[in-house]
């Protein structure tokens, strides 16, 4: 998957502003994709120029002017094909995952100390797509929701990310404690 297709698909909820699409990533689509302001900004000027989402000013009288952004129907057709296209198996790609390898080696104090730093923003991100699910169906049940909802894709990804991050919450705390016990171990020989 390019950038392009989760701008497109953060777009498909209406117009948004460059600042507002990035406020989208950080809430919603960060939990599969990730991307910095600088990026969007970039990503959208180049959709743009290809056709796939257009741009229109909007004169502000107290503020600088900005510019909302929607998906054409070129746009429509580029997720079309997208979304019919085998998908790519999904990897994992971490650091912190490279520094639990090698704590056996080089030490594990600072390894254990940097797991239970990201079991906290795991958690804290899990609370956070926890709000945003409850938002997304309202009044409805979870249940209810799925079967009769206007539009399930953003709170079936949302789900996946909640499921991750609890799922790596957890594995942290496993692996520091399992780190520890062995610091605690190899203290007393």
């Amino acid at each position: 998957m390019a950038l392009r297709h989760a701008v497109l698909a953060a777009l498909l909820d209406g117009e948004y502003s460059g600042y507002q699409l990035a406020k989208a990533f950080d809430i919603g689509v960060a939990n599969f994709w990730h991307a910095l302001p600088q990026q969007l900004y970039a990503e959208l000027a180049k959709l743009e120029r290809e056709g796939l989402v257009e741009g229109r000013q909007v004169v502000q009288e107290t503020r600088p002017n900005k510019r909302l952004f929607q998906v054409t129907d070129a746009g429509r057709a580029e997720l079309e094909s997208f979304a019919t296209a085998v998908p790519k198996p999904s990897f994992i790609r971490d650091d912190l995952l490279v520094k639990v390898q090698v704590a056996d080696r080089v030490g594990t104090a600072a390894v254990i100390g940097q797991l239970e730093e990201r079991a906290s923003a795991a958690a804290a991100k899990a609370e956070l797509l926890g709000k945003l699910l409850r938002q997304l169906r309202g009044d409805a049940g979870e249940d209810e929701f799925l079967r009769r909802g206007e539009r399930i894709g953003p709170y079936l990804t949302c789900l996946r990310g909640l499921a991750f991050e609890r799922e790596h919450h957890d594995w942290c705390l496993r692996i520091a404690a399992v780190l520890r016990e062995r610091q605690s171990a190899d203290a007393e020989r």
